[in-house]
């Protein structure tokens, strides 16, 4: 069994973690920042889209150098809400500087965004792969 695992320190790194990420779903117990550590970590159920979209891997994220951690309809005390990551996306903080703010898109309009030095980022696939319940249509039902 191949299990995945990636490294982004770019930009463009890390739009392959949020090609791999997308449509993953997690419970916000499982979002934790470590400010001591600096670290941001998530542990999420994700769709195997290399694989057809069809099997689910847990799978964990974490982000180092993280300086501050913002949410914005996040309904932060529901720890057993269930979200959904839709994308991650790098702002540069701009000139010499190779920090900048990292945002974690959700469905439903929420996003989390990580103030950071720079792009030091992990994931990796925890388990094997179970059959999906259910595919994300992604509005495709909603034709003309």
């Amino acid at each position: 069994m191949n299990r995945l695992k990636l490294a982004a320190a770019d930009a463009e790194d890390l739009e392959i973690l949020s090609a791999r990420l997308q449509d993953a779903v997690g419970q916000l117990k499982n979002f934790t920042w470590l400010p001591k550590k600096r670290r941001f970590a998530v542990v999420v159920n994700r769709l195997q889209w290399e694989e057809g979209g069809k099997t689910r891997v847990r799978a964990g994220l974490h982000f180092d150098g993280v300086l501050k951690v913002q949410s914005q309809q996040v309904k932060l005390g529901a720890s057993d809400a269930v979200v959904s990551l839709l994308a991650l996306r790098f702002e540069p903080a701009g000139g010499e500087n190779p920090g900048g703010t990292i945002e974690i898109t959700l469905a439903g309009g929420g996003a989390i965004r990580l103030t950071v030095e720079c792009i030091d980022a992990e994931l990796a696939d925890m388990t094997g792969p179970w059959a999906a319940r259910a595919m994300p249509d992604h509005g495709a039902s909603d034709g003309p």
